[in-house]
């Protein structure tokens, strides 16, 4: 196993960043008052980006411990932006996006929680051909960079560019779809890549494109969000999904070839990439509970968002930051009471 996969948890400390008063502090472990469930249906996504809600889909563990009285339903997101539409339209209870996304939708009024941090993935990275030139981010003044805009890896290429005192005009930034971005820089038509795995991993062992600038820092991490009508008025389910990810990043830890195994089978990936994927770039062993170190890094993002026009102001933005995190369920995780 991987140094990276087994990185000593964060280490932030955990503030006062739970929305007070919230009805899920009462949270139990159990089914509610009178042995009963408080609904008889549970809606959860699971995705090719949130390896330990493949763990939980697969091992049955939320289903063994509901039984028969509560109908455990998953759907596959794709993306962040999909798992944000199920959690606007109620489709999900319980959904996996990039933290970027999670901001995004909350200060656009979306009324979402992050519950839980599933992972770090190292998901972005600015790449190039052997040959091109490219050998740091100062390099890329004068060239032609493809990112999907208002994604993980286009923040992730603003953070670098603003760090090597690059500004954005000096680049021409191209805005292709996160695979045709790819693509177009194994075939020339663009000079790098701010890239995302699976995709990238794919073409560095196929077709031997470079990582040229790395930097786990800049990527936000994987949020679990949860709607605030199911934190409201079902916290003993949340608390039962909680306790499930406890119990699947235990698992993911002590079975990484495994893990990784049940990657590749979900995504259609070979073996070998989704072995980077989650290996070498993805850190698990980490505090689930959403605290300083995520609220850090979405405060660098949220400004790029306004200024993007993702987000209509910045005191949308700061209040969304400031009412994102609920710890409750998390602080509460025991995953000795699922499966």
């Amino acid at each position: 196993m991987k140094k990276t996969f087994l990185a000593a948890a964060a280490t932030a400390v955990i503030a006062s960043l739970a929305l007070a008063g919230c009805a899920g502090e009462n949270a139990t472990p159990g089914a509610g008052a009178g042995g009963e469930w408080s609904k008889s249906t549970l809606s959860l996504d699971f995705a090719t980006y949130n390896p330990l809600s493949l763990i939980i889909k697969e091992q049955g563990w939320i289903e063994d411990t509901l039984g028969d009285d509560v109908a455990v339903t998953w759907t596959q997101s794709l993306g962040s932006n999909k798992a944000n539409e199920g959690l606007r339209a109620g489709a999900l209870d319980v959904g996996s996006t990039a933290g970027s996304a999670a901001l995004l939708a909350r200060a656009n009024g979306s009324p979402i929680q992050t519950i839980g941090i599933y992972t770090q993935p190292e998901w972005s990275a600015l790449v190039t051909l052997p040959g091109s030139g490219i050998e740091s981010v100062a390099d890329l003044r004068g060239k032609t960079v493809a990112v999907t805009i208002g994604t993980d890896p286009y923040f992730f290429l603003l953070q670098a560019l603003d760090e090597a005192g690059v500004d954005p005009s000096e680049v021409d930034i191209q805005n292709l779809q996160h695979a045709d971005g790819g693509v177009a820089l194994v075939n020339g038509s663009v000079d790098a890549w701010s890239g995302l795995d699976p995709m990238m991993a794919a073409h560095e062992l196929n077709d031997g494109v470079e990582l040229f600038y790395r930097n786990v820092d800049f990527n936000t991490y994987g949020f679990l969000n949860a709607t605030e009508d199911f934190i409201t008025n079902n916290a003993d389910l949340a608390q039962v999904v909680a306790d499930a990810y406890e119990k699947a990043r235990a698992w993911a830890l002590e079975n990484p070839d495994e893990t990784a195994q049940l990657l590749a089978d979900v995504s259609g990936l070979d073996l070998e990439v989704a072995t980077v994927v989650l290996l070498e770039r993805t850190v698990i062993d980490l505090d689930f509970a959403p605290g300083a170190a995520q609220y850090s890094v979405l405060e660098v993002v949220g400004p790029i968002q306004v200024a993007n026009g993702d987000i209509p102001s910045q005191d949308q933005a700061d209040a969304a930051l400031e009412t994102l995190f609920n710890t409750t369920f998390a602080d509460a995780a025991d995953p000795s009471r699922v499966g």
